[in-house]
């Protein structure tokens, strides 16, 4: 049997090497084998890379809030720099709480409040829980919480997607912009080079920027989400059980139903 003290684990601040090394990797082994089959320069054209770039940037915002657009930029830094949390670490922490909660009160938990304010969703739980809210209502309260952070998340992954759908589009409209030039310079030679050059490159620089980058980036993004999803789901059963006094054995077995075979929990083993 584990002692009633609570030691609260904080969420761990983490890099997402996975991400770095497929950015690296992937982009690497494009830029390879354009330098070895000629001049790299061949590959950079500044028309091609701002009706792309920023011609994504713009049909995209038409479909968002220029809010969303926001949010989504700084969640995007996530994808690298990320904290994680331990679902077998949330779930032994929320246990503890439990037991002490059956042993000396739900107003014992006074008293750890203010170490578990690095964990917003469980510190309202708790708070609700020592006012004496009734459980149920408590886990109404932090379910919509928990339901609006999902939201919020998969919005920014929307918008990764929603550009990852335009930039092959906008790599299409520059090829035809290409093509007309050409076409209606064929009596110049001189002209058309560069014309074919933007042609060809828009097409490139949209399935890149689709595919090896913001189509990943909202998987990674979907990833993460579950991850947080499942540790907020965790506090959320957990609050519950306390608030309806409920035997922290039977909170054992519920956590477990919800956490995958390899990080279950037997505290009470």
């Amino acid at each position: 049997m584990a002692d009633s003290n609570i030691q609260i684990t904080k969420a761990k601040s983490a890099t997402d090497f996975a991400t770095i090394v497929g950015l690296i990797g992937g982009f690497g082994f494009v830029v390879g084998a354009i330098i070895s089959g000629g001049s790299a320069g061949s590959f950079i054209n500044g028309a091609s890379i701002m009706i792309v770039l920023f011609g994504t940037l713009f049909v995209t915002m038409m479909c968002f809030s220029l809010g969303e657009m926001g949010r989504t930029a700084k969640v995007i830094f996530k994808t690298i720099s990320y904290t994680t949390r331990d679902p077998s670490e949330a779930a032994i922490q929320v246990l503890q709480i439990a037991e002490l909660a059956r042993r000396q009160g739900v107003l014992s938990l006074q008293g750890v409040l203010a170490q578990l304010e690095s964990e917003p969703l469980l510190h309202k739980g708790m708070s609700m829980v020592v006012d004496g809210t009734p459980g149920e209502e408590v886990e109404s309260i932090l379910k919509k919480d928990m339901f609006s952070t999902v939201q919020r998340h998969k919005k920014s992954a929307s918008v990764l997607k929603k550009a990852a759908e335009f930039a092959p589009a906008m790599g299409l409209i520059g090829t035809l912009i290409g093509l007309v030039q050409m076409l209606g310079n064929l009596a110049d030679p001189g002209s058309i080079g560069p014309a074919m050059a933007v042609a060809l490159l828009t097409t490139f620089y949209g399935a890149v920027l689709a595919n090896m980058v913001f189509s990943p980036m909202s998987a990674k993004l979907d990833r993460n989400s579950t991850e947080e999803a499942m540790v907020n789901n965790i506090y959320v059963m957990g609050a519950a059980s306390i608030g309806r006094q409920e035997n922290p054995r039977r909170l054992e077995m519920m956590l477990n139903s919800v956490l995958p075979p390899a990080k279950r929990v037997e505290y009470f083993d």
